[in-house]
């Protein structure tokens, strides 16, 4: 199955937004009129094995990157497809982040809020995931085009996932734009027979790109997997998409219920 359905059309209405931003609409960001990708199926994986036996990895399009690397290129034209490979074990305080679209204010206090790498752990010790895989993926998700994505920055980072031999990958994006770049990842992983599970909270966004599974919610850009500061929330959020995984039996996008117990618990003081 294609990863952008009817490319060559998607390709025109790009061409056509490029022209239009060069004679003179702001380059910000993409504007209301972007030309999202529209698809109208989803490939899709069943999950062969339980969740408490799977090798789970992290993909984030926030553009997470060890302090004193090279960063990430917010304003590459058509997007930096670049990919990075972060060990588990790196230190919150040594990651920095490339943003456009969302604001960092959340991941800088607490970076499950957008990479839940210490939740996941505290997952795989209990038992509710097999394994945390030890490298986790980030990339800077503001990448309007779509096909270069596809063609340059997915085979690479496919492979290296493969390579893992990684049995399960839950997907965090940070923008509205990275939601379509994230559900593009999604949709080439599960192609290669990858089990594939994306947190959204742009619905609008994922229903058009069509990820293979969409665990969605009302939340904010910037703290996707959870408030900031709120390992609770954090906690609910993943267990209650990666709990989907394993039960699907055809593409999907549900929403999570999440906000009823946190809006109990905010008013009892437990937050």
């Amino acid at each position: 199955m294609e990863i952008i359905e009817r490319i060559d059309e998607w390709r025109r209405r790009y061409e056509h937004w490029q022209e239009s931003r060069t004679r003179g609409s702001p380059r910000s960001d993409v504007g209301g009129d972007y030309p999202f990708v529209e698809n109208r199926r989803a490939p899709f994986i069943p999950a062969r094995r339980a969740l408490p036996m799977m090798n789970l990895a992290l993909i984030t399009s926030a553009g997470a990157y060890i302090n004193g690397t090279d960063s990430f290129d917010v304003n590459a034209v058509g997007g930096d497809t670049r990919v990075r490979e972060l060990p588990r074990e790196v230190e919150a305080e040594d990651l920095l982040y490339c943003a456009r679209g969302w604001d960092t204010a959340a991941v800088t206090k607490d970076r499950n809020a957008q990479v839940p790498i210490d939740r996941l752990a505290e997952f795989e010790s209990n038992g509710i995931i097999g394994q945390l895989n030890p490298v986790w993926w980030s990339f800077c998700g503001h990448i309007p085009d779509a096909g270069k994505l596809v063609d340059e920055m997915l085979p690479k980072l496919i492979e290296r996932v493969k390579r893992y031999e990684v049995q399960a990958a839950l997907l965090v994006p940070a923008s509205r734009l990275c939601h379509q770049s994230i559900s593009l990842v999604a949709r080439g992983l599960e192609s290669e027979r990858i089990p594939t599970m994306t947190l959204g909270v742009e619905k609008d966004v994922v229903e058009m790109v069509r990820p293979p599974r969409c665990g969605y919610y009302p939340g904010e850009l910037g703290s996707v997997a959870g408030r900031p500061g709120w390992p609770e929330h954090q906690r609910r959020v993943l267990d209650e998409a990666l709990r989907l995984i394993e039960p699907l039996d055809q593409p999907s996008i549900r929403q999570l219920v999440v906000e009823l117990e946190t809006e109990v618990e905010k008013e009892r003081g437990e937050k």
